[in-house]
């Protein structure tokens, strides 16, 4: 899918956040984007580039959390924007807090990406780091938010108040093939809280889900729970698929074969967070204002 200028005509709203958006990152001057090659992450490295030309680079995290593929394809969308992109090794995993896996996990994780981030500074003299946090994203749970904020992390999609339908769109008018990629946050979201993180684990996870993309599903999470517990959440109209018992029992014997005890198929469907209804109930939310 792409649209055009006269489509985005269509689009009054999403044309006049588009151009506030460009106007937004001129004004920086010089910007380092946070950048998983996600869509959010990438209209704000596209817009950034048509922007600033040169003054943008693209900067991507590594480390066991990240999925396979999801650094080849970022590479490749960076390419295609035309911005510099650099990779930096994170070590989230040697923070026994990131470990324990509370419900503030997640900034730790973005703290250490931050700071990781800082450290590119030296090279970047002025230049000011963005990521891709949508004006949705106020209404999670998205602790990695109160890291943005104490490392001085500016939000350009939210501040110029695009939602994720507004980036999409974007996206597409910008012919960026991520335009309707669903949702990848980082492996270790698909842990339990209170579940400890281990690299063993996650790897566990990245192979099941790999596994089972190449079934052709393509909205998917397999959730980690105690006792080597693997919950799919698969869209609910491929449920009775999954379900068929030469399918089924295909599906079970390889997760086992990964190291899994248990392997259920989770009858909601796919939804996005949904292991964020463990924080509620006895852990304090951080502050997700900027």
């Amino acid at each position: 899918m792409s649209t055009t200028e006269a489509d985005l005509a269509q689009q009054p709203d999403v044309a006049a956040k588009r151009d506030r958006l460009l106007s937004f990152l001129a004004g920086l001057r010089r910007v380092v984007v946070a950048y998983s090659g996600g869509v959010d992450s990438a209209v704000v490295a596209k817009a950034a580039r048509l922007a600033l030309g040169d003054q943008a680079t693209a900067v991507t995290g590594v480390s066991s959390s990240l999925a396979s593929g999801e650094l080849d394809e970022a590479a490749r969308l960076a390419q295609l924007i035309g911005i510099r992109h650099e990779t930096v090794a994170t070590q989230e995993f040697a923070e026994p807090a990131y470990l324990a896996n509370a419900g503030d996990r997640c900034y730790h994780c973005k703290t250490e990406l931050y700071t990781r981030l800082e450290e590119l500074l030296d090279h970047y003299p002025d230049a000011v780091i963005v990521n891709g946090a949508n004006l949705d994203d106020r209404g999670d749970y998205r602790p990695g938010m109160t890291a943005a904020r104490e490392h001085r992390v500016r939000s350009p999609l939210l501040e110029c108040e695009l939602t994720k339908a507004d980036v999409r769109a974007l996206a597409a008018h910008w012919q960026l093939p991520v335009w309707d990629k669903p949702a990848s946050p980082c492996l270790s979201s698909r842990i339990a809280y209170g579940e400890e993180v281990t690299q063993d684990r996650v790897a566990m996870i990245d192979r099941a889900e790999q596994f089972l993309r190449s079934l052709g599903l393509r909205e998917l999470r397999v959730r980690y729970h105690k006792g080597d517990l693997a919950r799919l959440e698969v869209p609910a109209a491929a449920i009775p698929r999954l379900a068929e018992p030469d399918l089924c029992r295909q599906i079970v014997d390889h997760l086992r074969g990964l190291g899994f005890k248990f392997v259920t198929l989770d009858l909601e469907g796919f939804r996005s967070g949904s292991l964020n209804q463990l924080v509620s109930i006895d852990l304090p939310k951080p502050a997700t204002n900027f």
